[in-house]
């Protein structure tokens, strides 16, 4: 009895493991064409390329060579030739060679005509690659921005590898398909040729500037002029070489130091003081790694910015009013601290709001409200608030608790010296920021105006306001209309209907009149940017 039992204790672990087997998921083999294809047009051969070598690749990769039923996708020359030139070339574009595998893929590509038909299949496989690499980082950056920012709020650039690998390799248009997919406005293009010309200039060795004094104005005497007319001389904006070895600051020393300064966004004055020296001694390959870091952050940015928009560049302090390719306007603006920095972001403007109130945000309420407030009650009638409870019933200054400011609504009434000034343009973002007047117009004769709590103050925004609403209802708006909106001191809401793009962006290079343009990094984003480009 107890044999027939362990007989059927057997039978039934042999049937439990068999049914276990059964039930075990196969591994799917992928099934190709091994065959070897004459391409008789080309006179070339089409090797296979066994799935089992394309395990680890990237999902676009493997659906390309399914599509050619796995077969070799670079047995033409010609594509081969473009895609390693746009590999060579990419340093233009701001980018490292190195990054998709150039100095192998010489090397492959110098005895190719020795390679085994294995050797040929994976040195395919890492054309590929770098192609679908290569095509990213140009399309939408090496980096990603969010990774690195908390404040930058731009939409991610999508690309679709596989149909436009398909285009480039039937098509025979390499070249031309990584042409479509970089950046085309005009600002990336300059950098581009800053680039150039920046490489132009010889890679001469200067030794940091110091001086003893605060500042040099025209018509002093030290040994360290010469030092500076020799850069002044290297970048080009001082001409005079006879005098260079003069210690005399002279007439022709203090219009080149204007020149240098204008291309800095220094305040063209002559004086040679601390910004100006800080610029002076930028080496040339320190204005290379900004460019880099220039060039990437254009590819984070949209392809197409539209018809119409409004273009914010924070290190210039400068907002563009671009209509058709056609910057109609220029304003001045006022941004963020390096504390309280403006968030870069893309938007669509919605509507105006004229003779607005202020509400005072969290921040400005715990950093400068409640620390002033609390020494001296009159802060609020002299800035003309209101506090509101969580009731949204009025509190006295002096029934006001500084033990819970953040429980109060402070609003200030609208009018001319009101913070928001006269007009707040506002647009959809996720951080409480928006463009507007200010009462602090003094501020722009500044040179420096990096002096905000975050928003954007733009100067003379009722004439970009009405600029903007006369083209999109003439009729209406060319009159005194706005005029009299603000005399009435009433806040009034006016609606845009017609399209119109908000960008607020950072770059502190470009090319101008065929001259170098350099800004100083505000939010010292540049060398950090660089060091990541290179590292990763």
């Amino acid at each position: 009895m107890s044999k027939w039992i362990f007989t059927m204790k057997i039978i039934t672990s042999l049937l439990l493991l068999t049914l276990f087997i059964s039930c075990k998921k196969e591994e799917k083999t992928i099934a190709f064409d091994d065959s070897i294809i004459k391409d008789t047009v080309h006179d070339v051969i089409i090797r296979p390329v066994n799935p089992e070598l394309l395990k680890d690749k990237s999902d676009s990769l493997k659906l390309y060579y399914q599509k050619l039923n796995f077969h070799e996708i670079w047995y033409l020359d010609e594509n081969r030739k473009d895609l390693i030139n746009e590999i060579k070339f990419c340093y233009q574009e701001g980018l490292n060679p190195r990054d998709y595998s150039v100095e192998f893929i010489d090397i492959l590509e110098a005895k190719r005509a020795e390679l085994s038909d294995e050797d040929i299949v994976k040195y395919d496989i890492l054309l590929t690659e770098s192609f679908e690499k290569l095509a990213l980082h140009l399309h939408k950056g090496k980096l990603n921005p969010k990774e690195l920012y908390t404040d930058w709020d731009l939409k991610p650039k999508e690309i679709a590898l596989s149909p436009l690998l398909e285009t480039a390799i039937k098509e025979k248009k390499v070249a031309s398909t990584f042409k479509e997919i970089k950046p085309n406005h005009i600002v990336y293009q300059l950098l581009k040729k800053s680039l150039i010309e920046l490489d132009k200039f010889p890679n001469t060795t200067f030794s940091k500037i110091e001086i003893k004094k605060d500042k040099i104005v025209l018509n002093d005497t030290l040994p360290e002029m010469v030092k500076i007319k020799k850069r002044l001389a290297y970048w080009n904006d001082y001409k005079n070489k006879d005098s260079i070895i003069s210690w005399a600051y002279d007439t022709l020393t203090f219009k080149a130091v204007k020149r240098f300064q204008a291309r800095h966004g220094l305040l063209q004055d002559g004086v040679i003081g601390k910004g100006t020296l800080n610029a002076l001694n930028v080496t040339k390959n320190e204005r290379r790694e900004q460019i880099f870091a220039n060039l990437e952050r254009w590819r984070w940015y949209p392809n197409n910015l539209g018809k119409q928009y409004l273009i914010v560049n924070l290190p210039q302090y400068i907002l563009n009013y671009v209509v058709d390719n056609d910057t109609v306007a220029t304003h001045k603006t006022v941004v963020g601290t390096a504390k309280r920095k403006t968030p870069i972001l893309t938007s669509k403007l919605s509507n105006f709001v004229f003779n607005p109130t202020w509400t005072i945000p969290p921040t400005i309420i715990k950093e400068d409200l409640t620390p002033s407030a609390s020494k001296n009650r009159n802060y609020f009638p002299s800035r003309k608030l209101t506090i509101y409870n969580n009731k949204g019933q009025e509190v006295s200054p002096y029934a006001w608790n500084p033990a819970r400011a953040n429980s109060y609504r402070y609003v200030q009434k609208p009018g001319y010296n009101n913070s928001l000034g006269l007009v707040k343009f506002n647009f959809p973002n996720n951080h409480l920021v928006y463009l507007h007047d200010t009462n602090h117009r003094d501020y722009f004769a500044k040179n420096f105006r990096s002096l905000s709590s975050g928003c954007v103050r733009v100067e003379n925004p009722l004439i970009l306001a009405k600029q903007i609403l006369v083209k999109e209802n003439a009729k209406k708006w060319e009159s005194s209309e706005i005029d009299s909106i603000i005399k009435r001191e009433k806040t009034k809401t006016v609606s845009v209907k017609d399209t119109v793009n908000i960008y607020i962006f950072y770059w502190t290079s470009w090319l101008e009149n065929n001259q170098l343009q350099f800004r100083e990094d505000i939010y010292t984003l540049d060398k950090e940017l660089f060091e990541k480009l290179r590292s990763d």
